[in-house]
């Protein structure tokens, strides 16, 4: 692949809009394949309303919370201010508090993209809701019900979104209902985009107008913090790894790949019991853990509370 090519799909998966993009087309192909598969009106009074709500509301809020479960800046926030492993809470700054709720209202509307998605389409689809309002429709002004009692109303209008074979007189009456929801819902679902619509512009603005940074210091800050974790993610790896190795050869007497096994060792049971008890101490200012299954056996041996380096010569 091409340099040039892999700058441009670097950008792009760097690019907010081309996620929002995405995640958007997932949910348009999920919503239809999961209504083909799985939705089906009961068509009973009493019924179609918990049923196409469900199907409307309920996949929206999962969404909903799996876009700020899915955030790793809404756990990395949360850490920072709810855990009980981080340092004394020190005084925050206004400047770290605008910034702080710019990284949660950006959580917030990457997190919404889903759920609005899902409730735009099926609104503009229309079966949830024709299933969910047909049991409430007004018929009062059609003369061919004025002579049914309320509970077989209910139950007639209850079977319309099935089109079961219903008299003749009705079946005029039928396509009326099934077309005033279509047009209820879809009606609904326009309203719901443009205020999504709306409200992203103006969010935005509000953002960019109570921003403390200019627009070349935010988009150095958002480097900042995409190259930061990066970096810290390989060093944690690779710092990881020559720990493990450390703990493994003191545990074993040698390390993966070495040729050396002079002083190799079977653990005894003890050890094992030891190394099965899985040890997650956090990391504060006045005490010292390890994040390892590896137990107390292998903990590294600190002489005077002194730092050693990590050394792997066999």
């Amino acid at each position: 692949m091409s340099p040039a090519l892999n700058n441009i799909i670097s950008s792009l998966q760097r690019s907010g809009t081309f996620i929002n993009s995405l995640i958007a087309a997932l949910t348009i192909g999920g919503q239809r394949l999961f209504s083909s598969f799985t939705f089906s009106c009961p068509c009973q009074a009493g019924k179609n309303f918990y049923y196409g709500s469900a199907f409307l509301i309920i996949p929206a809020l999962i969404f909903l919370i799996a876009g700020y479960a899915l955030r790793s800046q809404m756990w990395t926030m949360t850490s920072e201010y709810c855990c009980n492993c981080v340092p004394p809470r020190r005084r925050i700054s206004p400047l770290e508090r605008k910034l702080a709720c710019l990284r949660f209202c950006s959580i917030t509307g990457r997190a919404l993209v889903a759920p609005l998605t899902w409730l735009a389409v099926t609104l503009l689809t229309g079966t949830y809701y024709e299933c969910a309002a047909s049991e409430f429709a007004s018929v009062d002004h059609y003369p061919v019900f004025a002579n049914i009692s309320t509970s077989k109303r209910e139950e007639i209008l209850a079977g319309f979104p099935c089109c079961r074979s219903a008299p003749s007189d009705m079946i005029s009456v039928r396509d009326e209902v099934a077309l005033m929801h279509r047009y209820q819902s879809q009606m609904l679902g326009w309203i719901l985009i443009t205020l999504a619509t709306i409200a992203v512009l103006v969010s935005r603005c509000v953002a960019r107008c109570c921003s403390p940074l200019t627009t070349l210091q935010h988009s150095y800050w958002t480097r900042h913090l995409q190259n930061e974790r990066e970096l810290f993610e390989q060093a944690a790896e690779q710092h990881s790894r020559l720990l493990i190795l450390r703990r493994i050869k003191k545990l074993f007497g040698f390390i993966p790949g070495s040729e050396d096994v002079k002083h190799i060792r079977i653990p005894s049971r003890q050890d094992w019991r030891e190394i099965s008890a899985p040890s997650f101490l956090c990391m504060g200012d006045d005490l010292q853990g390890h994040y390892s299954f590896l137990g107390d056996r292998v903990e590294e041996d600190n002489e005077e509370n002194k730092p050693e380096g990590i050394e792997l010569k066999p």
